[in-house]
C-alpha cells in the first residue's frame, strides 16, 4: 500500500500516519521528496480498510498495490531514485555513468595500467573481480583481499570509485573499507540470505539479473534489499540464457525501458557479459544507452588475449576510448550526458 501525504504535511501528521500503520501490523518505509512525502506500507492485510488511513489528517491519497514488489515499484518513488556517491558521482540522474576495468584483478601492473586508461577515457568507476565465482573449480578464482587492496589503491590514484562482486555474507565486512559499490552477480541474484544482509548495510548495491530470471524475479530480489532498509540499489541487465548459441548470453535490451517503467531504481547494462564477444560489446552499449540505461558496465583489459578470465569479451583500451567517444555523440540525442 502506498500513502501519498499532502505537500507540506508536518512531521507530526506524518508520524501519526506511520504510527497508525504500525499498530495495524504494517512495516512502513518512508520516501521524502522535494514536494511530498510518500509512505510504503508492507504487510499481508488483505481485508484492511484503506479508508482508515485515507481519513487521517494530511493524507492525500492511498493506493493498494497488486504487484508483489512494493518498495521497488515506481509508485513508491515516482520521480525515480538517484544513488549518490561520496565524490559527487550520481547514478540515476541525467549523466550516464560508465564503469570499466578487467574481469579479474590479476596483478598490480595489469590493474593500474587499466585504471589509468579507463580514467583517461572518462570512466567514473573501476570494476574488477577480487573474488571470482567461476563455473570451473580449476579456473582463476581471484586474488581475494589483496585484490581489494589493489582496487582501492588504483581507484584512489586515478580518481575512480570501486565496484566489485561480493559472493557470500562473510565477505561483506571485509570488503566495506575498500568498495564504493557492492556488486551482486547473476549467480547470487536469488541468494536471499545475502540479499537480506546487504539490506542492512549503508553502501549501494548493484544487483545483476540472473541468467534465467524474469524481470519480476529481478525486482523481487531487489525488494529484499530495500525491505532491509538499504534503498540505494542499482539494477543491471547482463544478458539471459536462451536457445541462441552465437553469443554467450542474449542481451535483453528491452528489459531496460521495461524496468524503468515498473521501478524507480536506476538501470545498468553490461554488454560484456550480455554478448561475451568483444566485437558485439560496442553495438550493445550504444543500444543500451539509447534504450535509457543509467550506467554501463564494460570489461576492459590492457592485453585481453592474455587475460586470466573473460578475455574474449574484454575491450582493448583503444576500443574503449573509441566507444566512449561514440557514446558522447549518442547521449545528447536521448537527452542525456556522459
Amino acid at each position: 500500500m502506498i500513502i501519498a501525504m499532502q505537500p507540506g504535511a508536518s512531521e507530526k501528521q506524518i508520524d501519526n500516519v506511520i504510527e497508525r500503520l504500525v499498530i495495524r501490523g504494517f512495516e512502513v518505509h518512508r520516501s521524502t521528496g522535494e514536494q511530498q512525502t510518500v509512505l510504503g506500507a508492507v504487510g499481508a492485510k488483505i481485508d484492511f480498510d484503506i479508508r482508515e488511513i485515507e481519513l487521517l489528517e494530511a493524507v492525500q491519497q492511498v493506493h493498494r498495490i497488486s504487484a508483489p514488489y512494493k518498495l521497488v515499484g515506481r509508485t513508491f518513488r515516482p520521480d525515480g531514485t538517484v544513488v549518490k556517491f561520496a565524490n559527487g558521482v550520481s547514478i540515476g540522474g541525467n549523466e550516464v555513468i560508465v564503469m570499466a576495468g578487467p574481469c579479474s584483478v590479476e596483478s598490480r601492473e595489469q590493474l593500474f595500467s587499466c585504471a589509468e586508461q579507463v580514467a583517461q577515457a572518462g570512466a567514473k568507476f573501476l570494476r574488477g573481480g577480487a573474488f571470482k565465482p567461476r563455473s570451473s573449480p580449476y579456473s582463476f578464482q581471484g586474488l581475494g583481499v589483496e585484490g581489494l587492496k589493489l582496487l582501492r589503491e588504483a581507484g584512489d590514484r586515478y580518481g575512480l570509485l570501486v565496484v566489485t562482486e561480493v559472493m557470500e555474507i562473510g565477505q561483506i565486512e571485509v570488503m566495506l573499507p575498500y568498495v564504493d559499490l557492492f556488486q551482486l552477480g547473476a549467480r547470487n541474484m536469488q541468494n536471499f540470505n545475502l540479499l537480506r544482509e546487504l539490506g542492512k548495510i549503508r553502501k549501494p548495491v548493484l544487483l545483476k539479473r540472473g541468467i534465467a530470471a524474469t524481470i519480476e524475479e529481478l525486482l523481487l530480489s531487489a525488494e529484499y534489499v530495500l525491505a532491509g532498509g538499504n534503498y540505494d540499489v542499482i539494477l543491471c541487465e547482463r544478458g539471459i540464457r536462451t536457445f541462441e548459441t552465437y553469443t554467450r548470453n542474449t542481451m535483453d535490451i528491452s528489459a531496460i525501458p521495461i524496468v524503468k517503467k515498473l521501478s524507480h531504481l536506476p538501470m545498468t547494462a553490461d554488454p560484456s557479459h550480455g554478448t561475451g564477444r568483444r566485437d558485439k560489446v560496442a553495438p550493445m552499449a550504444r543500444a543500451a544507452l539509447a534504450a535509457g540505461c543509467d550506467a554501463l558496465l564494460i570489461e576492459v583489459h590492457p592485453d585481453p588475449d592474455q587475460a586470466l578470465s573473460d578475455g574474449p569479451q574484454s575491450l582493448y583500451p583503444a576500443q574503449f576510448s573509441k566507444l566512449m567517444q561514440e557514446l558522447r555523440m549518442i547521449a545528447p540525442a536521448v537527452g542525456r550526458s556522459i
